[in-house]
């Protein structure tokens, strides 16, 4: 018990001796002029003229300071200069805690530590901590980026910025604007979330979503969090006309990477429109530079891509759609390829052929020509003057089919063609009874609203 009480009386003597050694070094003030006073009980010094404060490696200068001795704390007026090594704060008015070893000011501040520079309304810094914490129009320069916020922490020994509140960074390249961002100087990665947008100058391209995480050292980006893709772009009409172009794309994973190629990636439930094409995936990889869209069946077991273009319908194990001045121009479907057109005038009769591949050209932004290369099964509708005329079934190894407008206009057979016309009464009222086995119509076409409705 004896021994007990001296541990006690040991750890009340040592404790006393640290707190006497943090309250030791009391902030010296020097000027031109002091002035002691006495205000309400407590002992006040005031300096004016080419004031100096120091305490251990932080010097303070100003034009006039109010030293509270008690509290160890000071109030600083004009030009007022904080400096520690590399580190240097400016304001007009602020103060100084001595026993926190903190600097504040609601008059407006910049800190520069040679490797970025924050401004704003108001901040305090912690010099222990080497933790800046700025408020109001917020603004933090580096080399490379402007970031500008309502709040930002920055951490000096992590190189470390955590901004929120109407979060806004720009490069030469892009701007984000966010709720909050995490960002680390060193690696160049960030952390972004809540209301996240990026904006590319390069290409026009925005893309929504409510996190997002960047490693620039890497070239790479995740946006995993109800993202939205909305390209926009500008186009001549068959007329000549200037058209705006939307390209849109949403998914549960968008991923980008810009090592060696200018690569998009969308993952799982995947929805894209531009003009009158639309798809629905599993996965999608846009190869930017190339103008090339692939969408693929993500395993064996895995749906295959759906894609609508005007009133026709393809699926296929892969896609792939090859874009030349802003105009679907080719688009190849392998494997297992399907491909149904509905007849504008009469939307119960559809045109249907199956094939191992197709490929299929266009001309002024139409399909003009597609080639059923592979085990060929078709069935098409016979019209005359707009007037319904029967069927045609046929099969073949390979076989090309001309249109029109969109129709069918002309059927070419390469490779034991067969073919069986079935005239207008055995037709009419059955339409259903004439489909191909893999004859599959999918109402889950995406639109516009829908996915607009999916941002934010």
């Amino acid at each position: 018990m004896i021994v007990n009480h001296k541990l006690l009386i040991i750890l009340l003597l040592l404790t006393g001796f640290v707190f006497a050694q943090e309250r030791s070094e009391s902030i010296k003030i020097v000027g031109d002029s002091l002035i002691g006073k006495v205000v309400n009980g407590e002992s006040i010094r005031e300096v004016h003229g080419h004031v100096v404060l120091t305490q251990g490696n932080v010097t303070i200068t100003c034009d006039h300071a109010i030293q509270y001795i008690a509290k160890n704390n000071a109030k600083l007026k004009g030009n007022v200069i904080v400096r520690q090594d590399s580190l240097t704060i400016t304001t007009e008015e602020g103060f100084y805690f001595g026993d926190r070893r903190v600097t504040k000011s609601t008059a407006g501040i910049i800190l520069d530590d040679r490797k970025i520079v924050l401004t704003a309304d108001s901040g305090e810094y912690f010099f222990n901590e080497d933790k800046a914490i700025f408020q109001s129009d917020v603004t933090l320069f580096d080399s490379l980026t402007i970031m500008f916020a309502d709040q930002l922490i920055y951490l000096r020994d992590d190189d470390r910025s955590i901004a929120t509140g109407n979060v806004k960074i720009i490069d030469e390249n892009s701007v984000i604007t966010a709720d909050s961002l995490d960002h680390y100087r060193n690696t160049k990665t960030s952390f972004a979330d809540g209301h996240v947008k990026i904006i590319s100058l390069e290409n026009n391209t925005s893309i929504y979503s409510n996190h997002l995480e960047d490693y620039s050292e890497e070239k790479y980006t995740l946006i995993n969090v109800n993202p939205v893709l909305v390209q926009l772009d500008s186009i001549y009409n068959e007329e000549g006309e200037l058209e705006i172009d939307t390209l849109m794309i949403s998914a549960k994973i968008m991923e980008a990477f810009r090592d060696t190629a200018n690569v998009f990636k969308a993952t799982d439930s995947v929805k894209i429109i531009r003009g009158t094409f639309a798809s629905v995936n599993d996965y999608t990889l846009y190869l930017r530079d190339d103008d090339i869209i692939i969408t693929e069946k993500v395993n064996e077991d895995a749906a295959q891509p759906i894609l609508w273009y005007e009133n026709s319908q393809l699926t296929g194990d892969s896609i792939t759609i090859y874009i030349e001045e802003k105009r679907i121009k080719r688009l190849d479907v392998v494997n297992n390829a399907f491909m149904l057109s509905q007849s504008k005038l009469y939307p119960e009769r559809f045109d249907q052929t199956s094939s191992k591949d197709i490929k299929i050209s266009f001309k002024n932004n139409k399909i003009h020509q597609a080639k059923f290369l592979g085990t060929v099964h078709s069935i098409y509708y016979l019209y005359e003057d707009n007037e319904v005329n029967g069927l045609t079934k046929f099969s073949a190894i390979n076989a090309t089919i001309i249109f029109e407008d969109n129709e069918v206009s002309e059927v070419r057979l390469y490779g034991s063609p067969t073919s069986e016309y079935y005239p207008e009464k055995q037709v009419v009222g059955d339409e259903k009874s004439f489909t191909l086995p893999k004859f599959r119509f999918f109402n889950n076409r995406p639109n516009r609203k829908e996915l607009i409705k999916l941002i934010w």
